[in-house]
């Protein structure tokens, strides 16, 4: 009688979930080590300017960043500055149609909010600082931050 009585359901044993944080921080640990931190290569080096009143920057999305320096092949000679944007040289004449190119890209909550660091070099003379400012008012952008080193360190 026995095999025809009642058959008990057999249930599905819990999935264990003990070794659920290895694999998340073994995940988290991959991610780190393959992301790239820095987005743009340096071609041209400058000696970052000291200020007293400093303030950082809250949203950094929105922020494109110009670099006016010396290539580093002249060393310390008293060579032509150069203007970087991303990963290449540029002339003044071309930073109106790189901002707005830049400005198409960006999410529509930023642009309004979009500004310009400016990072030059400390010797930079004020015409080529002035020439990029221009530029910038051409292509109707208004936030315009320099980038500088506290002083006081």
């Amino acid at each position: 009688m026995s095999m025809f009585g009642r058959r008990r359901k057999k249930q599905m044993p819990g999935l264990n979930m003990s070794s659920m944080p290895d694999m998340i921080f073994t995940v988290l640990f991959f991610f780190m080590i393959v992301t790239n931190m820095r987005e743009v290569q340096l071609k041209v080096e400058y000696k970052v300017p000291q200020g007293k009143e400093l303030e950082r920057l809250t949203k950094k999305s929105s922020v494109t960043y110009i670099h006016i320096g010396r290539p580093p092949e002249y060393g310390g000679n008293d060579s032509e500055m150069c203007i970087q944007m991303n990963d290449r040289l540029v002339e003044t004449s071309d930073i109106v149609s790189y901002l707005t190119e830049e400005r198409s890209r960006m999410a529509p909550e930023d642009m309004a909010g979009m500004s310009v660091c400016i990072k030059a070099d400390r010797d930079t003379p004020m015409g080529i600082i002035m020439d990029v400012k221009q530029a910038i008012r051409e292509a109707d952008i208004l936030n315009i931050v320099y980038f500088a080193d506290n002083k006081d360190k």
